[in-house]
């Protein structure tokens, strides 16, 4: 199996060949002006994938001054599968046609006899062939990338479902656990206490103490259970190793689309601020990858007044998106963590047309 990295270079070379065999064919060695715009013609296919309309213009002389034109073929293609510019094509494909059918340097083009309207008809579907062909190139790719979009999103959506399902067992079990077993143990610490004031006896006094001093050390310790099951969310990812400031280059880097990263913080946030401001990047990236195909996104954090301020900026897409199933979770869950640590999440569009979210929370305890 031949390695993805040289498909492409032997693809390329294998173009350039079948442009010299279409030049050994169809030009007389005898003439030189027309083999050399042939060779130049032949040789430019190289260039393709990064000066497509160049490299289809550099292949127009052969076209005009000679009947190779396998070179202008494939640099038509290439202009056709990058390009989407349909009122570009169609000049393009235009100066193919009226290049192919005159005779230079002495161009002869009588369009009012029936066999020339004929030969146009074949050259103008020739030139047409490679635009379509290259189209349908575009859409697959544009489709395949679609697709595996579809595919991310729903397995965000499952992912969703799961941290709602937990979400709501959480709040179960911590309403529960405050009504039931918090008033049972309230009972017990009170009516313990009364029997420390009440009796004479030593031992009862002591052991009543005892039962006081236990059951009021359940009480805060289950207070902190019910606090920890209702400010953690009911995210399924809570319940392994959490990310931290440290991940976030590799976040952005693997983010599959262009974006930089700015941090300005002094010191480490708690490690709840951490996995909020990881979360709150990790969200607006996912939105940007969906619903804003090509443009390029800004992630900066700072430490300000106190406050700790994460804003991810992005620029108005390149390309129309496709639309996307969304269960409209993602910033609903920023904006509750958020909350739970006292601070705020704002977004909307921006001036230049993209868009931009911004996390505002207290650094209290930042080292």
């Amino acid at each position: 199996m031949i390695p993805r990295r040289l498909t492409t270079p032997l693809r390329d070379a294998l173009l350039v060949a079948a442009a010299l065999v279409d030049v050994w064919v169809n030009v007389d060695p005898a003439e030189s002006l027309r083999m050399g715009v042939a060779l130049a013609a032949a040789f430019a296919l190289l260039l393709r994938r990064h000066v497509p309309l160049l490299t289809f213009l550099l292949t127009l002389p052969s076209v005009m001054l000679s009947d190779a034109i396998f070179a202008a073929l494939a640099a038509l293609f290439t202009l056709a599968s990058l390009s989407r510019n349909r009122i570009l094509l169609a000049v393009c494909a235009l100066a193919f046609t009226f290049g192919d059918m005159t005779s230079w340097p002495s161009p002869k083009l009588d369009l009012f006899h029936p066999p020339t309207l004929i030969t146009l008809g074949y050259t103008l579907a020739t030139a047409a062939a490679p635009v379509f062909l290259g189209q349908l190139v575009q859409v697959r790719r544009d489709l395949s990338l679609k697709l595996a979009e579809i595919s991310e999103a729903r397995d965000h959506e499952r992912l969703l479902t799961a941290q709602a399902v937990l979400a709501k067992e959480r709040a179960q079990l911590a309403r529960e656990m405050h009504d039931v077993v918090s008033h049972q143990v309230s009972l017990i610490a009170v009516r313990a206490g009364a029997l420390q004031v009440g009796t004479r006896d030593a031992e009862a006094k002591e052991a009543a103490a005892t039962i006081r001093r236990l059951s009021v050390q359940t009480l805060d310790e289950l207070r902190h259970m019910v606090s920890v099951l209702r400010d953690s969310g009911g995210r399924l990812t809570e319940l392994t190793p959490q990310p931290a400031l440290a991940d976030l280059q590799r976040l952005v880097d693997g983010s599959g689309i262009e974006a930089e990263l700015v941090t300005d913080l002094p010191g480490s946030p708690p490690q709840t601020v951490q996995r909020a401001i990881y979360r709150t990047v990790q969200e607006a990236l996912t939105n940007v990858r969906k619903h804003a195909p090509g443009a390029t996104a800004t992630v900066r954090i700072a430490h300000e007044d106190g406050a700790v301020r994460v804003t991810v900026t992005n620029t108005a897409p390149t390309r129309p998106p496709f639309p996307l199933p969304s269960a409209r979770y993602g910033l609903v869950g920023l904006r509750q963590r958020a909350a739970l640590l006292g601070g705020t999440v704002t977004s909307g569009p921006t001036a230049d047309g993209g868009y931009e979210l911004r996390l505002e929370l207290p650094a209290e305890g930042t080292a």
